[in-house]
C-alpha cells in the first residue's frame, strides 16, 4: 500500500510531529525509548551501590570494626655503630660500602707500629720485673743463712757463758778458802763478763739477721705487685694491639661506612653503621585513643610501600611503657599558661614475617600500613 493510499489515520506520529512543525523550524523526534534507557542505567547503579554497600556494610561488621590501623609506622632495626676504641690511621679497609658482613669478619685494619713497641716495651718491664724477683730471692736466701749463722754463734756464746759461769763459781769458792790467788779470781770474774757479753751480740746478730729476711720479703711482696701491675700493663698494650682490627660484631650490611687507606680514626667516632637486615621489626605509632584494643600477641595485617601488593600478617611483639613525647630530648612541658591538647601516640613493636624479610625488599625506615586485629592478643583472650 503506497503512502497516498493511507489513510489519515494511519499516518505516523513522526510524519504527524515534522507536518504538524512550523515552516522553517526542525522537527522534534520522539523521546520514549531514550528515557526508558537512562531508567534502566540508573536503575542497575542503585542496585549495584546498595550491592556493594551490602558488601562493605558486612565486611566493615565482620572485620573491619575490630581493625586497629596506622600509617605511622616504619621498619626499624637494631642498628649497631662502628666505632673504633683506639686511634690510627687506616691501613687497610676490606669491605666497601654497603657490603654485606658476618659476625667477625674484618671491617678495618689500623697501622698498628706503635702498639707493636708499647707491647714489646711492656713486656720487657716484665721480664725485668721477674729479674728482681730472682735476686730478691737469692738475697733472702743469703739473709736466712745468715740467720742460721748468727744462731749458731748464739748457741756457742750461750755455752761459753755456761761455762764461764761454772769457773767463775769454782774459783769463787777456792778464793773463800784461800786456796787460790784473788788474781784468779779476778779472771774468772772477767770471762764471766766477757761470755755475758757475747750472748748479748749473739741475740742482737740473730734478731738483725732475721729483721734483713724480713725486709727482704717484704721487697719481695713489693716487687710482686709492680710485677703484676706491669703485667697489667701488657695485657692492655695487646689489647691495644688486637683492637687496630676492627671485626664485624654480628652479621648485617654496612651502611655509611666509606674509609679510605691514610685516613684517621679517633677513639669513639662513628665510622659507619651494621644494619641487620635479617632481624628487623615494625615501630607502629597508635594514637592513644586506639590503644584499648592493642595487646600483646595481637594480629597485625601489615602492607609495606616497597611490596604493594602484597599483604602480610605479623604479631605485635611488645608496646613502650610511655608515649614517644617523653622519650624525647626535650619532652613537652604542659604546666604553662599556654596548653593545647594534643593526641598522643604510643609506640608499637610488630614482628615482621620470615616472609617478608626473606623477600630482600625491606630495609631500615621504609613506610607500613599496619591494621591490629583487636578480637586477638592477650586482652581479648582475658577478654573471653
Amino acid at each position: 500500500m503506497s503512502r497516498h493510499e493511507r489513510s489519515p489515520n494511519m499516518v505516523e506520529a513522526s510524519e504527524i510531529t515534522a507536518e504538524a512543525a512550523p515552516v522553517g523550524e526542525p522537527a522534534i523526534p520522539a523521546a520514549p525509548v531514550k528515557r526508558g534507557k537512562k531508567k534502566l542505567v540508573l536503575v542497575g547503579i542503585v542496585l549495584i551501590a546498595l550491592v556493594a554497600a551490602g558488601f562493605y556494610g558486612k565486611e566493615y561488621w565482620e572485620t573491619g570494626r575490630f581493625m586497629v590501623e596506622t600509617d605511622d609506622a616504619y621498619v626499624a632495626a637494631d642498628i649497631t655503630l662502628i666505632s673504633s676504641r683506639v686511634q690510627g690511621y687506616v691501613a687497610e679497609a676490606p669491605v666497601g660500602q654497603n657490603a654485606a658482613v658476618k659476625a667477625g669478619d674484618v671491617l678495618l685494619r689500623l697501622d698498628d707500629g706503635d702498639y707493636r713497641i708499647a707491647l714489646d716495651v711492656a713486656k720487657g718491664r716484665v721480664d725485668t720485673a721477674g729479674k728482681t724477683l730472682l735476686r730478691i730471692d737469692a738475697q733472702t736466701k743469703a739473709a736466712e743463712a745468715g740467720v742460721a749463722q748468727a744462731s749458731a754463734m748464739q748457741d756457742m756464746a750461750q755455752a761459753q757463758l755456761r761455762a764461764a759461769k761454772t769457773n767463775s763459781g769454782r774459783v769463787s769458792q777456792l778464793a773463800n778458802g784461800n786456796i787460790v790467788a784473788q788474781a784468779q779470781l779476778d779472771k774468772a770474774v772477767e770471762a764471766l763478763d766477757t761470755a755475758t757479753a757475747s750472748v748479748a751480740s749473739a741475740d742482737a746478730a740473730v734478731a738483725n739477721a732475721q729483721a734483713q729476711v724480713g725486709v727482704l720479703h717484704a721487697q719481695r711482696a713489693e716487687a710482686e705487685g709492680t710485677r703484676h701491675e706491669l703485667e697489667l700493663a701488657a695485657k692492655q698494650a695487646q689489647r691495644n694491639l688486637d683492637l687496630t682490627v676492627l671485626h664485624a660484631p654480628a652479621d648485617g650490611t654496612l651502611g655509611s661506612f666509606s674509609l679510605e687507606t691514610g685516613d684517621l680514626v679517633t677513639p669513639g667516632a662513628r665510622l659507619g653503621a651494621l644494619v641487620p637486615l635479617k632481624s628487623l621489626y615494625i615501630d607502629a605509632n597508635f594514637k592513644e585513643t586506639q590503644m584499648a584494643g592493642i595487646s600483646q600477641g595481637a594480629t597485625v595485617h601489615i602492607r609495606f610501600d616497597s611490596i604493594p601488593d602484597t599483604a602480610f600478617e605479623g604479631r605485635v611483639a611488645s608496646i613502650a611503657p610511655a608515649t614517644g613525647s617523653v622519650f624525647s630530648l626535650i619532652p613537652a612541658e604542659n604546666a604553662t599558661g599556654n596548653f593545647t591538647k594534643v593526641v598522643q601516640r604510643v609506640p608499637v613493636r610488630i614482628d615482621i614475617p620470615q616472609a617478608a624479610i626473606d623477600s630482600g625488599l625491606l630495609r631500615a625506615g621504609l613506610s607500613a600500613v599496619v591494621e591490629v586485629d583487636n578480637r586477638t592478643g592477650a586482652a581479648a583472650g582475658k577478654a573471653k
